[in-house]
């Protein structure tokens, strides 16, 4: 039986300035990379005191990062409330004020994390304590889940243990992504791979002495630019604003002297699939495109993958006819229609749960990753309502 305590939280604005207060970067390079350990510990304090039970999971293969599921009520089904707890590095040159602090300025809260997506994890404490305060919260009757991941913006390591682990299987999930309330049903998967062209470097002056491999990369580059054209013509979903799956030269690097051949250049690529193609279609697609130049320079090129792919998203169908869908509810509660985005998010992992999810917050993806990154003062109403109204309908 959980045991609800009568301890009372700070104001939202000030849960807000502490949780953007304690700093959660990830990233692939280990002089900005951080634990996440002291930001979980601050949520597994306040989701304690609001009489949740908390977990916190050490997840594998990371450098002390961790997952934190919090539980409010029991039984079978209910809600899952989801998000990360770490954000990307910041270019403090860019910024007008400082990252790690909040600044409420022009009806907006600026921060790294008000938007993508710390402030998430307020809103539902914000929630929770009005609910307690109307004294609903014997009315539940099905759980509420909150869970706090690890490394989302660079290995999603957190989310991918999680999906694992199966601890729980809720009747839905949110993922609260910076949307602006729009309930996000489908988005792209992402890959990076890092292509190298192994040359022989030698005098420019004799050309013939070596291979370059700038000009072999000329070559690769050439033909990936005939394989996006063949993606606009063979895939297409207008659900999205690009339509098709695509294919971007990120970072390229090769030689290290005008007057060498160069002998070794790397190109680094990304490629988003469509919820209709898989990962391993588009990389087949790939190996075949350049074939005809590996057999032409034989042991000179090869693909590498740079971290571990992230599948394409859409929302399960629920069997039960008798059930309105996620996406239907949040259309309702939220007052905007079902939509499809580009970049991809935890989502495809928390699905692998069995249960049906969306992705639904606060703040604008314009914002993500943006120096003066902000949440606005007019999202805070519509956002504690939507949450509200979906605890209330999958838990009460």
């Amino acid at each position: 039986m959980t045991t609800f305590v009568t301890q009372s939280l700070p104001p939202f604005e000030a849960l807000l300035s502490d949780v953007i207060g304690t700093s959660s970067i990830s990233s692939t390079l280990e002089s900005w990379d951080e634990s996440n350990r002291q930001v979980i510990s601050l949520l597994a304090d306040w989701f304690k005191t609001l009489g949740f039970e908390v977990d916190i999971y050490l997840v594998p293969d990371t450098t002390n990062k961790f997952n934190l599921l919090a539980r409010l009520g029991s039984g079978e089904g209910g809600l899952l409330l989801a998000g990360h707890s770490d954000t990307v590095p910041f270019d403090e040159h860019q910024w007008q004020h400082d990252p790690h602090k909040i600044n409420n300025l022009d009806g907006k809260f600026y921060g790294l994390g008000t938007c993508d997506m710390k402030s998430f994890f307020v809103f539902i404490l914000e929630v929770i304590k009005q609910i307690k305060a109307q004294g609903q919260i014997k009315k539940l009757k099905k759980p509420l889940y909150v869970l706090a991941t690890a490394d989302e913006e660079t290995t999603m390591a957190g989310a991918r243990y999680f999906s694992e682990q199966q601890l729980i299987k809720p009747d839905a999930a949110i993922i609260g992504e910076p949307t602006e309330l729009v309930p996000v049903i489908m988005h792209k998967g992402h890959m990076s791979h890092r292509i190298t062209v192994t040359g022989q470097s030698g005098h420019s002056s004799k050309p013939d002495s070596g291979l370059n491999a700038i000009e072999v990369m000329v070559k690769v580059i050439s033909s990936l630019q005939k394989l996006k054209t063949y993606f606009r013509q063979q895939f297409s979903n207008p659900h999205f604003s690009v339509p098709e799956p695509t294919l971007n030269f990120g970072a390229i690097k090769g030689g290290d002297s005008a007057n060498r051949i160069c002998g070794a250049c790397h190109l680094d690529i990304d490629m988003r699939a469509l919820p209709s193609v898989k990962n391993e279609e588009l990389i087949f697609l790939l190996t075949e495109q350049l074939k005809p130049i590996v057999q032409q320079y034989p042991g000179r090129i090869n693909i590498e993958e740079l971290h571990m792919p992230c599948p394409s998203f859409e929302t399960l169908s629920d069997n039960d006819q008798q059930k309105q869908s996620l996406g239907s509810v949040a259309q309702d509660m939220s007052g905007h229609k079902c939509c499809a985005v580009d970049y991809c998010t935890e989502a495809p992992f928390i699905q692998n749960l069995g249960v049906q999810t969306i992705v639904l917050g606060p703040g604008s993806i314009n914002q993500a990753h943006q120096p003066n990154e902000y949440l606005c003062h007019q999202q805070i109403k519509p956002t504690l309502h939507v949450i509200e109204q979906l605890i209330k309908h999958y838990c009460f």
